[in-house]
This record gives C-alpha cells, sequence and structure tokens, in this order.
C-alpha cells in the first residue's frame, strides 16, 4: 500500500485509487479515504468519523461505517475485530498480525515473519484457509 502522506497526491490520487479497487469516489467516500491512508495506522469508526468532519460536519455515522465496509469488502483496508465492541480499520493490507494493549487501546502490527505457527489444525472438509489473524492481547505491567 502507498499511503498518501505526500501532498501531490490530493484528492484526485486518492479518486485514482477508489478506482483501481472498483469503488466509486464519491467526495464523502475520498474524504474517508483520505483520513484512513495518509499512514499506516488503526483507527475505529468513531475516530474516522472525527476526523472526516473536524473542521464541520461532512459525513454522517451511518456513511462512514457503510463506507469502511465497502473498503474492506474491496480490499483496500484490513477490518480487525478485537471484540464485538471494538473493531479497528487497518491501512496496512500486507499479511501481518497485532498486538492489543488492552489498558490503553492502542493496536501495534507484528510483521507475518515475526510470529511461527505450528502445528495447524486439519481443515474441515471442502474448505481452504483464508487466512490466519494473530492478536496477541497485552495489559500494562504494575
Amino acid at each position: 500500500m502507498i499511503y498518501m502522506n505526500d501532498k501531490a497526491f490530493g484528492r484526485e490520487h486518492t479518486r485514482q485509487l477508489l478506482l483501481e479497487y472498483d469503488i466509486r469516489p464519491t467526495s464523502q467516500r475520498v474524504e474517508i479515504a483520505n483520513v484512513l491512508l495518509t499512514q499506516p495506522q488503526h483507527l475505529s469508526a468513531d475516530q474516522v468519523l472525527t476526523g472526516v468532519n473536524r473542521l464541520r460536519t461532512i459525513v454522517s455515522k451511518a456513511t462512514v461505517y457503510n463506507t469502511l465496509n465497502l473498503f474492506v469488502d474491496k480490499g483496500l483496508i484490513r477490518q480487525v475485530i478485537i471484540d464485538s465492541s471494538k473493531v479497528f480499520y487497518d491501512s496496512n493490507t500486507a499479511v501481518h498480525h497485532h498486538i492489543y494493549n488492552e489498558d490503553t487501546g492502542v493496536l501495534h502490527d507484528v510483521e507475518a515473519g515475526e510470529i511461527m505457527i505450528e502445528n495447524m489444525p486439519a481443515l474441515p472438509d471442502g474448505t481452504e484457509r483464508a487466512g490466519v489473524d494473530v492478536i496477541i492481547r497485552v495489559k500494562n505491567s504494575s
């Protein structure tokens, strides 16, 4: 993934990127992509909403959720589900894992090669592995 932290990319680059992922580049989608794809990061839907609407209300919460789900479905971003109440949207779509700090709520990337998984279980008949996602949960030391 090329992050859009270079000001030369701008909105036109964002529009082109969305088109490459077969996403119609509405103004709201462009704004949401600009918030998400400026750097490698993990944001909640509420953080995206705040980022998009920081100067004035541009998009609704429903639009943000719908757009994030579309971006995930199209492979532009990844969804990282910590639990049913904590979902992050990851701008890094490369294969990798995560460390989640339960005290701070911060999610960190772990390169795929840093974790070795041995003795994978047999898969049910008629299925194939689509991926392996590891989330290591930590707490701050006392």
